[in-house]
């Protein structure tokens, strides 16, 4: 097991405050969009990126707003 570093974890959390966060609104949603949708620029398909769990955590949070709030298509 490895050991938690929690300076440099809070270090790492405060220069992520306000990027990273469970939408609310709209408007927050459309910023999370936004943001992985660069990380999808950037990232592409290598899970080895250093950024590709972040990707993966923005890309739940997307999805759990979405199930929360969009009206699911009824397929008849």
């Amino acid at each position: 097991m490895q050991n938690l570093d929690i300076n440099k974890t809070a270090d790492a959390r405060s220069s992520s405050d306000g990027k990273v966060f469970v939408p609310q609104t709209e408007e927050e949603y459309q910023r999370l969009v936004a943001l992985l949708n660069g990380l999808i620029d950037e990232v592409g398909e290598d899970e080895s990126h250093p950024l590709a769990s972040l990707m993966e955590i923005i890309g739940v949070l997307i999805e759990k707003y979405e199930d929360e709030h969009v009206p699911q298509l009824a397929v008849e």
